[in-house]
């Protein structure tokens, strides 16, 4: 599914022409490209055929969550991409059920992880949201004890939640990790961020990261010193 790179770079981007360019630039310096909902909702199957001709594995960051028959619908649906992503998402907060049903409906040429808890939410916000912020990483794990149940390939956590996930589960279950930032760059709108290092000291199988990349002068050479740092 993907070279020995743990690189996915986020195109979060709604501009195709960019998606392309950088997808290009990047070949050969990452193991893996995002595209998420910002991308698919304004370019569909032909935006996310388009960059995938660039050879590149895709992450198909949809973020299912609703009854099990719809999502089940739906990844049964998106899997028609050709080529098919190589990992696809549901919300592990949609439950047991649904999670199990989405299983159904991937087959094996596509990994299929359950996000748990969103980078981009503060302490403040997950009190707000109905959870006790002081027990995030028990949250976390849940959600990914419940992700393995279902027959799941892995999850996407935050960095802060890696150690209780990856002792708890067995090694080959995957984990995607968000939020991550080279030292010298901003958090932006993530509140629980690591350094790529960090990340893969802590057990990361797959690092997401965008602006640290995307945005800077020359991304191939910003995703080259990303990967030096992990060797």
């Amino acid at each position: 599914m993907m070279t020995n790179n743990p690189i996915c770079v986020a195109l979060d981007t709604p501009k195709l022409s960019r998606a392309i360019e950088l997808a290009n630039q990047l070949r050969g310096h990452v193991g893996m490209l995002k595209l998420g909902m910002e991308f698919f909702y304004a370019h569909g199957a032909a935006g996310y055929e388009a960059v995938a001709d660039c050879g590149i594995p895709i992450f198909l960051d949809m973020k299912l969550h609703d009854i099990p028959n719809t999502v089940a619908q739906g990844l049964t649906s998106l899997l028609k991409l050709a080529p098919p992503p190589a990992i696809t998402n549901v919300h592990a907060t949609g439950g047991l059920e649904m999670m199990k049903a989405a299983r159904q409906a991937v087959g094996p040429e596509t990994k299929l992880i359950a996000v748990t808890i969103l980078t981009s939410l503060s302490n403040e916000n997950i009190w707000a949201a109905g959870f006790d912020p002081r027990k995030t990483d028990e949250h976390a794990l849940n959600l990914a004890k419940l992700a393995h149940a279902a027959g799941l390939d892995g999850v996407v956590c935050s960095p802060l939640d890696l150690a209780a996930i990856r002792h708890a589960l067995p090694r080959k279950f995957m984990t995607i990790v968000p939020g991550i930032r080279p030292a010298e760059t901003a958090a932006h709108d993530q509140k629980r961020v690591a350094t790529p290092s960090a990340a893969v000291a802590a057990g990361a199988d797959i690092l997401v990261i965008g602006r640290a990349i995307t945005g800077a002068e020359n991304p191939a050479e910003a995703a080259h010193k990303i990967l030096e740092s992990l060797s």
